[in-house]
């Protein structure tokens, strides 16, 4: 049977490359690495490196067994770490969030998160694209829309659905229109999301579902940079309510076309199954969740 120590030193030596590294880093003489390394792999029946003299690679069942090896320690840590915190929360987390909703809604809430618990770290990624939590060094992702890759663990946080747009100062200048299809006479402020330039604008009344295909003089890879533009009074955005709502609120935009419903999306947070067990990302789960209960989110007739 091997023990916790091959399964360390087989990480390690897939992250240097090297058993000779590996074994100084963790104070074993060669021979003892080899023995651990076979022990490990006469226990799998598999081979996990394929060796030369010049090379040490993983084997395809070695890639396989590194992911599950990671979450292993990941899980151990997080246990042992538990227990000699006699219950209390601390910890790191490393997040990625939507610019827009990430610096105007939830990076209040994370400051008094950590202000809760002063024990806990975290660093933040403002980022519109989406992002590989298995191959990035990401904890926790916050995302809008319904979650595609079902190996990923989703919490909902809040619904949300787009609306349209445009400051009081644009609609004196240019007019407001009053269907989608008249959104084609307007300067609308496009960003990019994951599959592209974001120019095909959805909507639905009834049944009934309406495309219009937008264009504008001003294009973004940072959607917050769109909402700035529709405050300045530059063109008409079709922005997450979330990310507009205190704008809403204290007037400095509009919403456009009320009886017509815009696209779901709802705020999701996002997270590997090997994550899940972590007391420090439960507790920001329960402190986000009772934020977003405590907003006055309109219901669909309402948006």
């Amino acid at each position: 049977m091997y023990s916790l120590g091959d399964i360390q030193l087989f990480i390690l030596t897939a992250d240097l490359g090297s058993l000779s590294k590996a074994a100084r880093q963790l104070d074993l003489v060669p021979a003892t690495a080899s023995a651990s390394l076979k022990r490990l792999e006469l226990h799998l029946n598999t081979r996990l490196f394929a060796r030369s003299t010049r090379s040490l690679r993983l084997t395809p069942e070695g890639t396989l067994f590194l992911e599950y090896g990671r979450q292993a320690l990941t899980l151990l840590n997080q246990g042992e770490a538990q227990l000699r915190s006699d219950g209390e929360i601390k910890g790191h987390l490393r997040l990625s969030m939507p610019a827009d909703v990430g610096r105007n809604v939830l990076l209040p809430w994370l400051n008094a998160f950590q202000k809760t618990y002063p024990k806990v770290t975290l660093a933040l990624q403002f980022s519109d694209r989406i992002i590989d939590l298995f191959s990035a060094p990401i904890d926790v992702a916050f995302r809008y829309g319904k979650l595609d890759d079902s190996t990923l663990i989703s919490q909902p946080l809040a619904a949300s659905r787009r609306v349209v747009v445009a400051s009081p100062t644009y609609l004196a200048q240019h007019g407001t229109p009053t269907t989608p299809k008249e959104l084609a006479e307007h300067n609308c402020l496009l960003f990019y999301l994951e599959r592209g330039l974001f120019n095909n604008w959805r909507f639905h009344t009834g049944k009934n579902a309406i495309v219009i295909k937008v264009s504008g003089d001003r294009m973004t890879d940072d959607a917050a940079i769109a909402r700035e533009w529709a405050i300045a009074g530059l063109g008409i955005a079709y922005k997450s309510w979330l990310d507009v709502r205190q704008d809403l609120a204290e007037g400095r935009l509009v919403t456009l076309l009320d009886h017509y419903v815009g696209e779901e999306t709802p705020l999701n947070m996002v997270y590997p199954e090997r994550s899940s067990t972590s007391p420090v990302l439960r507790a920001l789960l329960l402190f986000l969740r009772e934020k977003f209960h405590a907003l006055d989110i309109p219901s669909e007739r309402h948006f």
